[in-house]
């Protein structure tokens, strides 16, 4: 029936009602069921599934309406052993403007669930190398309270279930990181003396200590010893880098979580990048513009033609989108070096048109590559002029002294302009579509000394609301003569954090 095979259910219906009559089952009864069978066949069935996939899509569509956190969640679970829909589905979060945080042995489950803040919590069953066991052990014992460091962890928890696989990979992946006291370089730390890392040194502390408190040792005098052994010595040592950091987490979880490796780069991408990866798909409107991207390097291929000549293949990943760049001749040979797996790069492409054939038919639009730097001097190389914003209002003893002494810290070459701007608040009337469409197409009483409505009176009396737009009254512009500094990333972040606008060049 769900193939509508006609001539197979023709052929079977004399068996179907001969065998059926002989049972003692009404003949007339067996043609009726027979003949809503054939009715089921041609369309109940598709009317049958349409029903209940209409049903499920509005069971959904409600959920995420009104329970978005807890429905992306439940998603995530169903689907985290597949890391291609788990990062689709961490799109839909960000879309959404759902915070999604890194596992955490103090607030995750095995599976992904919702915290008390409302934000999507990771769960660890997602880190590769984690199995059941060791969440099971870590779950249940914190019900006792949280963790307070590694070796508290490591004490309580039975390390029988979770191995040094799934203590590894939950510090690469930021479980730890709620303990504050130690950062995820520290946990990796080898000791030269001993040759292992201060992870398993922590693992190490923790059996003893529950192999002294299993031993139920009882002194000469009834009373139980209770053996004192010291925790180790965190080790003093850098932090890693925010890429090898990430880089990392991606290796076990499959994506990015606590960040993303080019948020160091914002500024390069806000004031230096004039597109997105995505406008490269469709190229014909862009003949004749250059084009910048910024992001990292991957899948590179380095290969030979026949004629001997090297190119390349290469990945760019941006935020949310890559693309598949392919270089030839003398751009590969000027370009080359900076094709390095990881690398932070900046492109500048010029779109071409497409080269014309022997038949005069013209090709697809074609990529010049103009220039390719690292992202790391596009700052340095390209930032000339650094303007500063103010609302008069916003002037503040307190704070140009904190720019003063920002400056002062931050002296080099570059030029500050400081632009201070009178502000004014404009309410604009909106009037209503449908108002103005009903007055437009109102029939007049006598069509032939209609007049034309008066539609400064029907604004005021139809507007509803009122649009609220910032117009800049007066704005003076003044460049310091005197005044130079270096514009860096580290000279942008503390701007950002005193909250002041800016621009660049």
């Amino acid at each position: 029936m769900g193939k509508k095979q006609k001539d197979v259910l023709d052929k079977m219906k004399p068996k179907f009602v001969a065998q059926a009559a002989e049972k003692g089952h009404d003949p007339q009864v067996l043609e009726k069921i027979w003949k809503d069978w054939e009715a089921f066949a041609s369309y109940a069935f598709n009317k049958s599934h349409s029903t209940c996939y209409a049903w499920v899509a509005y069971q959904t569509a409600y959920l995420k309406a009104h329970y978005p956190a807890e429905y992306m969640a439940a998603v995530l679970s169903n689907n985290m052993n597949d890391i291609k829909q788990v990062t689709f589905f961490m799109e839909e979060c960000k879309r959404m403007g759902l915070t999604v945080l890194g596992p955490d042995v103090n607030e995750s489950f095995y599976k992904f669930t919702v915290n008390d803040q409302g934000a999507v919590r990771f769960g660890m069953g997602a880190v590769k190398g984690v199995g059941a066991g060791a969440v099971d052990t870590i779950v249940q014992n914190r019900k006792d309270g949280n963790y307070k460091s590694i070796f508290d962890l490591a004490r309580r928890i039975d390390l029988r279930s979770a191995n040094k696989k799934a203590f590894e990979n939950l510090a690469l992946a930021g479980g730890f990181d709620c303990f504050t006291d130690t950062h995820r370089a520290q946990y990796f730390h080898m000791d030269a003396a001993d040759n292992i890392s201060f992870l398993e040194k922590a693992m190490r502390y923790g059996a003893k200590m529950q192999d002294n408190a299993n031993s139920s040792q009882v002194s000469l005098f009834g009373e139980a010893s209770e053996v004192q052994i010291p925790e180790p010595v965190v080790p003093p040592c850098e932090e890693w880098s925010t890429m090898e950091k990430l880089a990392r987490e991606k290796d076990v979880v499959g994506i990015y979580i606590s960040g993303h490796p080019l948020d160091d780069f914002k500024f390069e991408m806000r004031y230096f990048c004039n597109a997105r990866l995505e406008a490269l798909k469709n190229l014909e409107p862009h003949v004749n513009k250059n084009l910048s991207f910024g992001g990292i390097v991957s899948n590179i291929q380095h290969k030979t033609a026949k004629n001997g000549k090297g190119w390349a293949i290469f990945n760019m990943e941006g935020y949310d989108e890559s693309y598949e760049f392919k270089i030839y001749g003398e751009e590969y040979l000027k370009f080359r070096h900076f094709l390095v797996n990881n690398n932070f790069v900046f492109i500048r492409v010029m779109v071409r048109e497409g080269w014309t054939n022997a038949e005069g038919k013209k090709g697809e639009p074609r990529l010049q590559f103009m220039l390719i730097q690292q992202l790391q001097d596009v700052l340095p190389t390209f930032a000339k002029k650094l303007i500063i914003q103010f609302n008069v209002l916003d002037l503040q003893e307190q704070l140009i002294q904190s720019l003063f002494q920002l400056f002062a810290g931050n002296k080099g070459d570059n030029q500050v302009t400081f632009e201070v701007m009178e502000l004014q608040k404009v309410h604009k009337p909106v009037v209503p579509v449908a108002a103005v469409t009903a007055r437009l197409t109102e029939p007049a009483d006598d069509a032939d000394d209609a007049e034309i409505p008066d539609f400064e009176e029907d604004l005021t009396a139809d507007a509803v609301e009122e649009e609220e737009t910032i117009k800049v009254v007066t704005k003076l512009s003044m460049p310091s003569r005197k005044m130079k500094i270096k514009i860096s990333n580290e000279l942008l972040q503390e701007l950002d954090k005193l909250q002041i606008n800016f621009k660049l060049n």
